[in-house]
């Protein structure tokens, strides 16, 4: 297995900016459209090469995923900007009708996710978000770990045919995923090899599953991280080999526990092979104004949480 390391630490929201300038540069079809954001969205070098592509559209959601469901007609690929919270609860009719029901080739691209986006507060910040999107029929749901997997996916969305949600966050984050790791929708990624209990992980959770994961081995405990980015489709094979193996299993997400991939998670192992799990998320709650780090430990949403579920877990086998 790769030894996932990191030097550096990046936002996932400039993964997303330097992806669409790639592809800026490499297919004519690529529009952007952004809702009065374009420095939180990192897209200015994309306007700089392509003003002509792209549509500043202001403070009107509801006006930008319509305009982008139109451009879809004509053969284009729009990219919309904002933040997570305005990209799906402000417009959601408009994506369900315009978008999902119409199955508009529209990439819904949501940054400041979840509570690290910190001391804007809970009205900017949403976890319900990959609840409301995974509902929709058709709408694919990614979620990024890091600059380099949320670069990766921008670029390779831009390929696939069909709507997708795709959601990063705003604060840094350590960067370890490799540069020339492959981006497959619908494919999980295994970090480590284990055998005492399989943790699930997506978004910045990962990492924080991958600190939890070096605490725990040197306790004696075997963990088998999986980095599941694409939340539907969810990836079922990786996991149900996994669990034959562990025989448990921990899903973490900075996101609320109903609706999230903790729940597709469960769904998957009820209807195939009922497993004991654990869910590192928020408990059906809104958050609050604090940093990053203040929140996503008060939260249970840090490697200490991670190892906390492991325990519990494993007592449960």
């Amino acid at each position: 297995m790769k030894k996932y390391t990191y030097t550096e630490k990046k936002d996932t929201r400039s993964g997303f900016g330097d992806g669409l300038t790639e592809l800026g540069r490499t297919n004519p079809n690529v529009v952007a459209l952004c809702a009065d954001l374009i420095g939180s969205l990192k897209m200015d070098q994309f306007i700089e090469e392509n003003p002509e592509r792209f549509f500043q559209i202001g403070i009107a959601e509801a006006n930008m995923i319509s305009i982008a469901a139109g451009l879809t007609i004509g053969g284009k690929i729009p990219f919309t900007g904002t933040f997570a919270n305005f990209s799906t609860g402000r417009v959601y009719d408009q994506i369900r009708q315009s978008v999902a029901y119409s199955g508009k080739n529209v990439k819904i691209c949501a940054s400041h996710a979840g509570v690290t986006l910190g001391e804007d507060g809970a009205t900017h910040q949403i976890l319900e978000d990959i609840g409301l999107m995974k509902m929709l029929p058709g709408m694919t749901v990614i979620n990024t770990c890091d600059y380099n997997q949320t670069k990766a996916a921008t670029i390779a969305i831009a390929d696939f045919d069909g709507p997708v949600y795709l959601r990063f966050g705003r604060p840094k984050v350590p960067v370890f995923m490799p540069t020339d790791e492959k981006f497959e929708i619908g494919k999980g990624i295994q970090l480590t090899e284990g055998t005492d209990v399989t943790i699930v992980a997506t978004g910045h959770l990962v990492w924080e599953s991958l600190q939890a994961a070096e605490q725990l081995e040197a306790e004696g405990i075997s963990v088998e991280v999986i980095n599941i980015h694409t939340i539907k489709p969810l990836d079922e094979d990786i996991i149900l080999k996994s669990v034959a193996k562990t025989g448990c299993i921990v899903t973490a997400e900075e996101h609320n526990k109903l609706g999230g991939l903790g729940e597709s998670v469960a769904r998957t192992l009820a209807l195939n092979t009922p497993t004991p799990q654990e869910f590192v998320a928020t408990d059906d709650t809104f958050g609050e104004s604090g940093t990053p780090e203040q929140l996503m430990a008060k939260y249970g949403l840090d490697a200490a949480a991670v190892v906390k579920a492991v325990k519990k877990v494993i007592s449960r086998k």
